[in-house]
């Protein structure tokens, strides 16, 4: 079989020219010295492959790949980077075949789907499930019980990063509370030509070998004549006694990443057709590994409809955040005959990935300039806000905060909360229990556990607080609308009002310099499962004492995210807990089985990385 010849051991001699961005099949022709033209045709049909119905043959095979002018091999599904568009309906039961070409096991996770454990993908971690061997078929069953945008990558080994991941969109039974014309999946990923292994290996002898943007002698003259001497040497103290640099926003960058749009590099431009007064659904998929992007239309307003595939209060913005496996759905209306770009640029400004939205093919809307990059402060450390310069906090306007009640948020003195209007008569309080009312968060002090106490943990912050009204590092006061979580509110009621039972506290932890991520100080290897009550209703909180952003995924269950309005609580698969913040959300426990709870930023994922027990 070809796809056996194709294996990355072997002596296959490529041209050295950029014979495919995406495609594999048109790769592995020009490899076998097929046409030009051949390959054209073959790129424009794999780019726009989309696999309905309920039955779905899936084979993993290495190809070779070029998005950079060097051969590389990627890890493919049906011979494409990214895999195949999978659309289903719901309410019907879907099977899907998937066929292991690989040398080594394989699996996939079918990303923010609510199944059986068993169905869910993660080897030794779903129930009855230890990957799927080289040269056999796993069949995967289930019924799919919602609509929306999601999708699903492999949860073995390095393969994710290598090419293994791709779309799904579910259609659902009831029409859609928002009309569009046109619908176009956009899925965001990074791509390096080094291998993801040796990525790792230079991360943990040198934990900012990518960072580029350190500071410089022109950095520190700029910041003596901000802040004079005494200003500057106070700052560069507090980092050099962290031996931390607030210069770190992403672990790796655009120095070894090319960014991808659909499976494209910003050369070669996805495009995006529409008419002139068409409303245009854009789904946005973030499969990327390390990365975040920041996202905007200029020109054009978003308004956005779905988060993580489910509905949201329609909300008009200008910019957003998606984070590692973060999805949202939203709607443009271009009413100008003319091109317009479509620019994701990377959080630490290393680098974007871009394509066009266009009523004439034969036009390619310019990228815009990168924004300059962002630096950390102190708040961002989660450390004490005394002295500080609050007019510059998080360009905030608490007046138009998602319909919050401030003297409610958690957090704050709860002391003064009225409580008239509730019947607290059939609660007992417990001690290690918060008693922070559902969709407000906890009011819990934060308490640093004792596992976090050593080398393995260099960082805890002092005053973490709920940010979810912050749009985050490098998107305050740009003069731009960003999307923040406060903005989002469900389009039906919370469908578990109840008040939660008890809360667990996570720590996000880890060291940076020695490349070490953990939950409470304790790494994956050494923890024990976290263990959930079938039918209850539970509080997680997260305190995350490092300075990255962590995109918290929990497996099999939604995760309701608590912004402050009870009624109308936002559902999410993927949660963005900022740096030295505080951020909670409520859990139905009602998916029986063993579950996956990890930060999906790819290089956390071994320590920081919970296995979660519903009995």
């Amino acid at each position: 079989m070809l796809i056996k010849k194709l294996s990355p051991q072997g002596n296959i001699n490529l041209p050295r020219r950029r014979f495919v961005t995406g495609v594999a099949a048109g790769s592995a022709l020009i490899g076998l010295g097929i046409s030009p033209a051949v390959v054209a045709e073959t790129r424009i049909k794999q780019q726009s492959k989309i696999l309905r119905g309920r039955q779905f043959d899936l084979t993993y095979s290495p190809i070779p790949v070029n998005f950079t002018g060097k051969n590389r091999f990627a890890t493919a599904i049906n011979g494409s980077v990214p895999a195949p568009t999978l659309r289903w309906k719901e309410g019907e039961e879907v099977t899907l075949n998937v066929t292991n070409h690989l040398a080594e096991d394989t699996s996939i996770h079918w990303h923010g789907i609510i199944l059986p454990s068993s169905q869910d993908g993660v080897p030794n971690i779903s129930e009855g499930f230890s990957g799927i061997k080289p040269s056999e078929t796993f069949q995967y069953k289930f019924r799919v019980n919602q609509s929306g945008t999601y999708w699903y990558h492999s949860h073995s080994g390095f393969q994710e990063p290598t090419g293994a991941y791709g779309a799904i969109i579910i259609d659902p039974i009831e029409p859609e509370p928002f009309s569009y014309d046109r619908d176009y999946v956009v899925t965001l990923s990074d791509w390096s030509d080094e291998k993801p292994d040796n990525i790792y290996a230079k991360l943990k002898k040198l934990s900012h070998y990518y960072n580029y943007q350190e500071r410089t002698v022109f950095d520190a003259l700029s910041e003596v004549g901000e802040k004079g001497w005494d200003g500057f040497w106070s700052s560069r103290g507090m980092w050099n006694e962290m031996r931390m640099s607030d210069r770190d926003i992403s672990d790796v960058t655009g120095y070894t990443y090319t960014y991808l749009m659909n499976g494209q590099t910003p050369e070669d431009n996805w495009t995006g057709i529409f008419k002139r007064g068409e409303k245009i659904r854009l789904r946005f998929i973030n499969a990327a590994a390390m990365s975040f992007f920041d996202i905007s239309i200029p020109g054009l307003k978003m308004t956005v409809v779905a988060a993580d595939g489910q509905y949201v209060q329609p909300f008009s913005i200008d910019e957003f955040r998606l984070g590692v496996a973060e999805t949202y759905d939203v709607i443009v209306e271009p009413s100008a005959e003319q091109a317009y770009s479509i620019f994701a640029q990377s959080i630490d400004r290393t680098g974007f990935s871009s394509g066009t939205l266009t009523p004439n093919a034969a036009m390619k809307a310019i990228p815009p300039a990168m924004d300059a990059s962002p630096i950390l402060g102190h708040g961002d450390m989660g450390m004490s806000m005394a002295g500080m310069d609050h007019g510059k906090m998080a360009g905030m306007d608490h007046s138009k905060m998602a319909g919050m009640d401030h003297s409610k948020m958690a957090g704050m003195d709860h002391s003064k909360m009225d409580h008239s209007g509730h019947d607290m008569s059939n609660m007992t309080p417990k001690p290690e229990y918060g008693s922070g009312k559902a969709g407000f968060g906890s009011n819990r002090p934060v308490i640093h556990k004792s596992t976090e106490f050593g080398p393995h943990v260099d960082m805890r912050a002092d005053s973490p607080e709920y940010r979810i009204d912050d749009p985050g590092i490098g998107l305050r006061n740009n003069g731009r609308k960003v999307l923040t979580y406060a903005d989002l509110r469900n389009l039906h009621k919370t469908p578990d009002p109840r008040e939660p039972g008890r809360e667990i506290d996570l720590h996000l932890t880890g060291n940076m310099s020695r490349y070490m991520w953990s939950m409470n100080g304790i790494k994956f290897a050494h923890a024990k499962p976290l263990k959930f009550k079938y039918g209850e209703r539970l509080r997680i909180n997260f305190i995350n004492d490092t300075m990255m952003n962590h995109p918290m995924h929990l497996h099999g269950m939604w995760s309701d995210l608590e912004t402050g309005d009870p009624d109308y609580i936002p559902r999410k698969h993927t949660v963005i807990v900022q740096p030295g913040s505080k951020a909670s959300y409520l859990v139905t426990a009602d998916a029986m089985g063993g579950w996956a709870f990890h930060c999906h930023l790819f290089f956390h994922m071994l320590g920081m990385f919970r296995k979660v027990e519903v009995s």
